[in-house]
């Protein structure tokens, strides 16, 4: 098979220099005979991450939306592994997720007239990774994808900051990162950021004020400052109690009278060594085994705009590999059912720790933990909820020295019926 995966991807690159999103499920399509499939179709995350949608065109067969709750795609894509189905009259079915790097785009269905060989899901694999590379890329020139992926109309302020944020998911090899923002299509000031230079991975969580107030336009115009002015301090060098004055400085002199709480974070991927500064935010979680082993300590800081009044502090914590640092607004504690009831820091902390204990994936723990959240609240939120969960899986190598770790590992085919 290796000829014959070789040749599927020396096709897919040829074609795709000049390819439109609408190009791609007939590329997929005329690749399949290469894999000795029927047929490759995509499938992409809506922006909820509730459903699988198909991308549909050329020879493409036709296809429904699929839930990612409770069917074996929705496995392939929660778990980022490969799921084979039984065999039927129509043949098998092979789910292949589809990966940029760690951000899970969708999943890849593979139509075979019988079960594969290993090395051919490996090869059903690779033609995945690199059509979620031209997922990727080909969005930047046109709106298919972005249209597919909306189940409902997107307010203008939410459109505005859901263009500045980084993917939802990156990994290192040693750390990995995941954030996600509900609701999706009508945010208020929510916002979230990371970036890893060298050997530091920097985090940043924003809550602007102003949600509800001219269609969230305010809130969202503060917290796209208090972006920009956090990624410039942040490629200027500045340490993290400069970066806080910096945010602080730029937001004030746009709106006096505005208000963001914060928290900036630096993570050392050598020694484990975070730090933190949390302006008025609540406070984040360390968990380790299952269990809770730190609250983070808050306010050490004042929120944006006042931090003329009162200089920062800078708390450190050492982690342990394996350890998972829980950021998230008030939105995520404060969500109240019908009733009154909140979701609130205890049942915070017992999903956060069951979720630990089920091993899933950090990404799949932010998903379920947005959707706990949207459920206590019958799907209707008062106030953004937004999470950014990290964790150090093992101490990097000092970044002079270190080799390309970012290639997927294998994992064993997941066969359910």
């Amino acid at each position: 098979m290796l000829v014959s995966s070789l040749e599927s991807l020396r096709q897919l690159l040829q074609q795709s220099h000049h390819a439109r999103p609408d190009d791609l499920p007939e590329m997929a399509m005329r690749a399949a005979p290469l894999l000795d499939a029927r047929a490759l179709v995509i499938y992409l995350v809506d922006h909820q991450q509730r459903l699988l949608l198909p991308l549909l065109g050329g020879s493409a067969p036709a296809r429904d939306p699929i839930d990612i709750d409770g069917t074996l795609a929705g496995r392939a894509f929660s778990t980022a592994s490969t799921c084979v189905g039984a065999s039927g009259d129509d043949g098998v079915r092979v789910w292949v997720p589809v990966l940029d790097g760690s951000e899970r785009m969708g999943v890849l269905e593979v139509v075979t007239d019988g079960p594969l060989a290993d090395d051919s899901v490996d090869d059903c694999a690779a033609v995945a990774s690199l059509l979620a590379e031209l997922v990727v890329t080909r969005s930047s020139y046109s709106d298919r994808i972005e249209r597919l992926r909306r189940r409902a109309p997107m307010q203008l302020a939410a459109e505005m900051l859901r263009a500045q944020l980084p993917p939802l998911t990156f990994s290192t090899g040693h750390l990995i990162i995941s954030g996600i923002l509900e609701p999706c299509y009508d945010v208020g000031g929510d916002a979230f950021d990371y970036a890893v230079n060298g050997d530091t991975a920097h985090l940043a969580l924003f809550d602007a004020a102003g949600h509800g107030s001219s269609g969230g336009m305010r809130a969202v115009v503060l917290a796209s400052i208090a972006l920009a002015a956090y990624r410039n301090a942040r490629r200027t060098g500045l340490d993290l109690t400069a970066t806080y004055h910096h945010i602080d400085v730029a937001v004030r002199d746009h709106d006096r009278y505005g208000m963001i709480t914060a928290v900036l974070a630096e993570l050392d991927q050598r020694t484990g060594i975070l730090q933190v500064i949390s302006a008025g935010h609540p406070s984040g979680i360390v968990l380790r085994d299952g269990k809770v082993v730190k609250v983070l300590p808050t306010p050490t800081a004042l929120p944006v705009t006042l931090g003329d009044r009162r200089p920062p502090v800078v708390v450190e914590e050492a982690l342990e590999p394996g350890d998972q640092v829980l950021l998230y607004t008030d939105g995520i504690i404060e969500a109240r059912t019908s009733e009154g009831e909140t979701f609130g820091m205890e049942r915070l902390v017992e999903f956060a720790t069951k979720a630990v204990a089920d091993q899933l994936p950090l990404p799949e723990t932010a998903r379920r933990l947005v959707h706990a959240i949207l459920e206590h609240q019958d799907d209707r939120l008062q106030d953004d909820a937004t999470v950014l969960l990290t964790e150090w899986r093992s101490p990097a190598p000092p970044h002079s020295d270190r080799e390309t770790i970012n290639a997927p590992t294998h994992q064993p085919l997941e066969t359910q019926s």
